[in-house]
């Protein structure tokens, strides 16, 4: 069997990650996929993954078999918000934080934050770079389909954060701006298990997802250029609802063109499942913290995105909030 390693930044540490549903995911994007396309089509459509959703999330349990769910996912109870409220797997998956506490952030102008609890990876559209990974994950002119953001962003530089099941499906903005254009986009609803990933040419640009480009050279904004944000979903993922909040949870609303979105507020949340954030920047504007380079390039680790690329490649574990690079 294929193993999956990954490295945690807080302690320095690789750990084998045990994907959830992996024999599963990988009969269905190898065997089926080649020998059965109608079941396979049928398995990442919508309709399937709203129907996996209801029956695996929105039932009401009991306190004790929510603590059982709590405890094998290894959810920290302490630092969710209104812990009272959560009374389905949906309420558990789609649960907020008292982010302000339990995630600081650098405020710096200059500093870019995670948008998300996840396992991140780095890599640029741009051939001649250090950290060349165009068409790998996603085709650029079809993930942001508008003509405009293709050449904006074109031979830029970018990061993947992979949300799994167990955690906080938050989206939190990375930089301060103002919006320019928010979009959605249909698709599928390929998984992102890293086996799907090498599976399937490009599959982020495939799925569902909703792009958000943000204008950071305003006033209060990041200093950065153009930034854009884009929420992918997955398998078993139905929805992602839009709930930008200026203070804590308060007051959620979708962003418009011309609203000022800060750096590290809430933006919007996943329906329960696995999930994938995308940020990508124009060329020669960022610089990720070294730590994140060093890690995601280590050759010592077994990392499928390795095996299937055929260079080393390797996730790095990063928190909601916490710095990732900065402008240069």
């Amino acid at each position: 069997m294929q193993k999956h390693y990954y490295v945690d930044r807080k302690t320095g540490s690789s750990i084998e990650e045990q994907l959830f549903g992996d024999k599963t995911i990988r009969y269905l994007y190898s065997t089926v996929r080649e020998n059965a396309s109608f079941i396979f089509n049928l398995a990442v459509s919508k309709h399937t993954t709203k129907l996996l959703s209801f029956f695996n999330y929105n039932k009401k349990l009991s306190q004790d078999t929510l603590k059982r769910y709590i405890s094998k996912l290894n959810i920290n109870t302490e630092e969710i918000y209104e812990v009272e409220s959560i009374k389905t797997l949906e309420d558990l998956f789609m649960r907020k934080i008292r982010y302000w506490e339990k995630r600081p952030m650098d405020s710096s102008e200059n500093i870019i934050v995670s948008p998300a609890d996840s396992k991140m990876v780095v890599g640029s559209l741009n051939e001649n770079s250090l950290i060349p990974l165009k068409n790998k994950f996603f085709h650029l002119d079809e993930l942001l389909y508008k003509e405009e953001w293709i050449n904006k962003f074109s031979d830029g530089d970018f990061a993947i954060f992979r949300l799994t099941p167990d955690e906080y499906h938050y989206n939190h903005l990375p930089v301060s701006g103002v919006v320019e254009d928010i979009y959605e986009l249909d698709g599928a609803y390929h998984s992102c298990n890293p086996a799907a990933t090498v599976a399937v040419c490009s599959p982020l640009s495939k799925n569902r997802r909703v792009v958000t480009i943000i204008n950071t050279d305003v006033p209060n904004g990041s200093k950065i250029g153009k930034v854009a944000f884009i929420e992918v979903v997955a398998m078993m993922i139905g929805q992602i609802m839009q709930a930008y909040s200026e203070e804590k949870y308060d007051d959620p609303r979708p962003l418009k063109v011309g609203d000022f979105a800060q750096k590290g507020q809430p933006k919007s949340v996943y329906k329960p499942g696995s999930s994938t954030d995308i940020v990508i920047f124009e060329k020669g504007k960022v610089s990720f913290d070294d730590d994140i380079l060093f890690h995601s390039r280590r050759k010592d680790l077994f990392s499928r995105y390795t095996l299937g690329f055929g260079k080393a490649l390797v996730e790095i574990k990063v928190r909601v909030r916490e710095r990732i690079g900065c402008r240069i």
